[in-house]
Protein backbone atom coordinates (compact mmCIF):
# COMPACT_ATOMS: atom_id res chain seq x y z
CA UNK A 1 0.00 0.00 0.00
CA UNK A 2 1.52 3.32 -1.05
CA UNK A 3 1.93 5.95 1.64
CA UNK A 4 0.09 9.20 0.86
CA UNK A 5 2.24 12.25 0.24
CA UNK A 6 2.06 15.52 2.15
CA UNK A 7 -0.37 18.02 0.66
CA UNK A 8 -1.41 21.43 2.02
CA UNK A 9 -5.05 20.30 2.36
CA UNK A 10 -4.04 17.31 4.50
CA UNK A 11 -1.33 18.99 6.59
CA UNK A 12 -1.94 20.34 10.09
CA UNK A 13 0.19 23.11 11.59
CA UNK A 14 -0.23 24.40 15.14
CA UNK A 15 2.06 26.81 16.96
CA UNK A 16 1.63 27.42 20.69
CA UNK A 17 3.77 29.16 23.30
CA UNK A 18 4.03 27.68 26.79
CA UNK A 19 5.17 29.56 29.92
CA UNK A 20 7.83 26.99 30.76
CA UNK A 21 11.47 26.35 29.84
CA UNK A 22 12.14 24.29 26.72
CA UNK A 23 13.64 21.38 28.68
CA UNK A 24 10.47 21.09 30.78
CA UNK A 25 8.17 21.16 27.76
CA UNK A 26 10.30 18.55 25.96
CA UNK A 27 10.26 16.37 29.08
CA UNK A 28 6.45 16.66 29.32
CA UNK A 29 6.27 15.43 25.73
CA UNK A 30 8.58 12.44 26.22
CA UNK A 31 8.22 11.18 29.81
CA UNK A 32 5.54 8.47 30.19
CA UNK A 33 4.41 9.72 33.62
CA UNK A 34 3.98 13.25 32.27
CA UNK A 35 2.16 12.05 29.15
CA UNK A 36 -0.41 10.28 31.33
CA UNK A 37 -1.20 13.65 32.91
CA UNK A 38 -1.93 15.71 29.79
CA UNK A 39 -2.03 13.67 26.60
CA UNK A 40 -5.48 13.40 24.94
CA UNK A 41 -8.22 15.94 24.53
CA UNK A 42 -10.71 16.83 27.29
CA UNK A 43 -13.08 13.99 28.08
CA UNK A 44 -10.33 11.40 27.58
CA UNK A 45 -7.80 9.88 29.96
CA UNK A 46 -4.36 8.44 29.22
CA UNK A 47 -3.83 5.47 31.55
CA UNK A 48 -0.96 3.93 29.56
CA UNK A 49 2.21 5.39 28.03
CA UNK A 50 5.47 3.75 26.97
CA UNK A 51 8.36 5.68 25.38
CA UNK A 52 11.68 4.35 24.06
CA UNK A 53 13.18 7.77 23.32
CA UNK A 54 15.79 7.09 20.63
CA UNK A 55 15.90 6.99 16.85
CA UNK A 56 14.19 3.73 15.93
CA UNK A 57 12.58 3.51 19.38
CA UNK A 58 8.84 3.02 19.68
CA UNK A 59 6.16 4.71 21.70
CA UNK A 60 2.69 3.45 22.60
CA UNK A 61 0.03 5.56 24.26
CA UNK A 62 -3.29 4.20 25.51
CA UNK A 63 -6.29 6.51 25.72
CA UNK A 64 -9.92 6.07 26.65
CA UNK A 65 -13.04 8.14 26.80
CA UNK A 66 -13.86 8.93 30.42
CA UNK A 67 -15.13 7.40 32.56
CA UNK A 68 -15.47 3.86 31.17
CA UNK A 69 -14.64 3.90 27.48
CA UNK A 70 -12.56 1.16 25.88
CA UNK A 71 -8.78 1.58 25.77
CA UNK A 72 -7.35 2.32 22.31
CA UNK A 73 -3.71 2.79 21.35
CA UNK A 74 -1.62 5.18 19.35
CA UNK A 75 1.80 3.90 18.32
CA UNK A 76 4.79 4.92 16.26
CA UNK A 77 8.54 5.03 15.76
CA UNK A 78 10.89 7.93 16.47
CA UNK A 79 12.70 9.05 13.33
CA UNK A 80 14.53 11.99 14.90
CA UNK A 81 15.25 12.75 18.57
CA UNK A 82 17.15 15.95 19.42
CA UNK A 83 16.54 16.90 23.08
CA UNK A 84 15.28 19.50 23.81
CA UNK A 85 14.91 20.82 20.25
CA UNK A 86 13.02 18.42 18.01
CA UNK A 87 11.05 15.19 17.70
CA UNK A 88 9.94 13.46 14.53
CA UNK A 89 7.81 10.33 14.79
CA UNK A 90 5.29 8.25 12.93
CA UNK A 91 1.69 8.12 14.18
CA UNK A 92 -0.70 5.23 13.71
CA UNK A 93 -3.81 4.07 15.54
CA UNK A 94 -3.33 0.36 16.22
CA UNK A 95 -6.64 -0.58 14.60
CA UNK A 96 -5.79 1.28 11.37
CA UNK A 97 -3.23 0.84 8.63
CA UNK A 98 -2.69 4.45 7.59
CA UNK A 99 0.31 6.20 9.10
CA UNK A 100 0.99 9.91 9.44
CA UNK A 101 4.07 11.87 10.45
CA UNK A 102 4.50 14.31 13.35
CA UNK A 103 7.31 16.86 13.65
CA UNK A 104 7.58 18.89 16.85
CA UNK A 105 10.04 21.76 17.21
CA UNK A 106 10.67 23.19 20.68
CA UNK A 107 11.91 26.78 20.29
CA UNK A 108 13.53 28.57 23.21
CA UNK A 109 11.80 31.88 23.92
CA UNK A 110 13.58 32.78 27.16
CA UNK A 111 11.32 31.75 30.04
CA UNK A 112 8.83 30.36 27.53
CA UNK A 113 8.84 27.72 24.80
CA UNK A 114 7.25 27.95 21.38
CA UNK A 115 6.09 24.59 20.10
CA UNK A 116 5.64 24.22 16.35
CA UNK A 117 3.67 21.09 15.55
CA UNK A 118 3.44 19.73 12.02
CA UNK A 119 1.22 16.67 11.53
CA UNK A 120 1.09 15.58 7.91
CA UNK A 121 0.20 12.94 5.38
CA UNK A 122 -3.44 12.58 6.41
CA UNK A 123 -5.51 10.82 3.79
CA UNK A 124 -8.33 13.38 3.96
CA UNK A 125 -9.04 16.89 5.17
CA UNK A 126 -11.62 15.42 7.56
CA UNK A 127 -8.91 13.33 9.28
CA UNK A 128 -6.75 16.45 9.56
CA UNK A 129 -9.62 18.43 11.08
CA UNK A 130 -10.40 15.71 13.63
CA UNK A 131 -6.75 15.63 14.70
CA UNK A 132 -6.64 19.43 14.92
CA UNK A 133 -9.49 19.29 17.45
CA UNK A 134 -7.70 16.56 19.41
CA UNK A 135 -4.34 18.34 19.39
CA UNK A 136 -5.90 21.65 20.43
CA UNK A 137 -7.61 20.05 23.42
CA UNK A 138 -4.49 18.13 24.44
CA UNK A 139 -2.32 21.25 24.19
CA UNK A 140 -4.79 23.08 26.44
CA UNK A 141 -4.29 20.27 28.97
CA UNK A 142 -0.51 20.63 28.55
CA UNK A 143 -0.79 24.30 29.54
CA UNK A 144 -2.62 23.26 32.72
CA UNK A 145 -0.06 20.52 33.42
CA UNK A 146 2.92 22.87 33.01
CA UNK A 147 1.38 25.56 35.21
CA UNK A 148 0.06 23.17 37.87
CA UNK A 149 -3.58 24.12 37.22
CA UNK A 150 -5.12 20.68 36.79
Amino acid sequence: MAQPTARPDTTLRITRTFAAPRERVFQAWTDPAALKEWWAPPGYATPAAEVDLRVGGRYRIGMKEEPDGPLFYLTGVFREVRPPEKLVYTWRWENEQSETLVTIEFRDRGAATEVALLHEVFQTGQERDAHEKGWTGALDKLVAFLTGRR
